[in-house]
């Protein structure tokens, strides 16, 4: 059996858009790819991330934001930031480590204005759509 491909997703506060994607690509892709997610000011698994990931059949409520130093001395094969902060502010990784940048609005900010609770959970709802395709896309998107 060949060796999973490790990949890191990246973003601010680990608390939305990177947990999504470690759990659909855990979830969906688990037989080839190994994820992690971790932020670079982690704080706190968001819990409309939770609801969001819940009503497609994903669990992920015992997930935690992690530091990205958490993971610096492991092994990935990329790391893909998805926010613009985390593309700033992302640490170094050995030179095999393949860094690519896939941006997604950030749910919690756009959720602010929202009127009610509905249509905060449209804005997570659509990002959730939008990480799911990505994931869904590998491993070619990773080619790109």
């Amino acid at each position: 059996m060949a060796e999973k491909v490790r990949i890191l997703y990246l973003c601010t506060g680990n608390s939305c858009r990177s947990q999504m994607a470690e759990a659909f690509t855990n979830s969906l892709k688990g037989h080839e790819f190994e994820a992690y997610s971790a932020g670079v000011s982690p704080k706190g698994v968001d819990p409309k991330a939770i609801k969001a990931m819940a009503e497609v059949g994903i669990d992920i409520s015992a997930q935690r934001s992690k530091d990205s130093r958490e993971l610096l001395g492991h092994d990935f094969d990329f790391v893909i930031t998805l926010c613009d902060n985390a593309k700033e502010a992302c640490p170094y990784f050995p030179a095999r480590t393949r860094v690519m940048h896939r941006g997604f609005d950030d749910p919690p900010k756009l959720a602010a204005g929202a009127r009610d609770e509905e249509e905060a959970m449209s804005h997570y709802r659509r990002v959730r759509d939008e990480i799911k395709d990505l994931v869904e896309s590998l491993p070619a998107v990773l080619l790109k």
